[in-house]
């Protein structure tokens, strides 16, 4: 796909490592604790391994490399030890989230003229399904797993943020 669409390997790199910067970005934004981050990157990684049922070539191609390079969630395979992007030294979550958000404008910038419509939109509404998947995994706050948002202010602002960038 990389070829017959003619991106470069730095372009191809940035629409194949989104997806999971997408995930990391929203499953870090909130501190959830330990095991409500690790349920929202499982749902992430699932949502991403599902891009490999679209009908776009773009978004099968990408998930299967993405699977490839970092393990098949529905094969529980385990997981190599490094992720296809890598992972930021931030201080900051609300950075990273906006790194991220810097990506997927050039994605969009990148996608016009280059892929179809077609192809672009499906890429586009699966990148805001990850992070609605990963955001909907975990509540956030609360006491002993009772209680506490669904989707916090924070998760929500950075989806919305990603949608209207994708959208727009």
């Amino acid at each position: 796909m990389q070829e017959e669409l003619g991106f470069s390997d730095a372009e191809w790199g940035l629409l194949v490592g989104l997806p999971q910067s997408i995930m990391l970005a929203a499953s870090s934004i909130e501190d959830d604790g330990t095991h409500r981050t690790a349920s929202e990157n499982a749902a992430g990684m699932a949502a991403i391994a599902e891009g490999r049922q679209s009908a776009s070539q773009l978004v099968y191609a990408i998930a299967n490399e993405v699977a490839a390079a970092v393990g098949d969630p529905e094969e529980d395979e385990e997981l190599p030890g490094q992720p296809i992007v890598e992972l930021p030294v931030l201080p900051e979550p609300d950075a990273y989230a906006a790194d991220v958000l810097g990506r997927a404008r050039e994605a969009v910038a990148l996608l016009k003229g280059r892929a179809d419509e077609g192809d672009a939109g499906a890429y586009k509404h699966w990148l805001v399904t990850i992070a609605d998947e990963v955001v909907g995994a975990a509540a956030t706050g609360g006491v002993l797993g009772i209680g506490g948002t669904q989707v916090s202010d924070a998760e929500r602002s950075f989806r919305d943020d990603l949608a209207s960038i994708l959208n727009g």
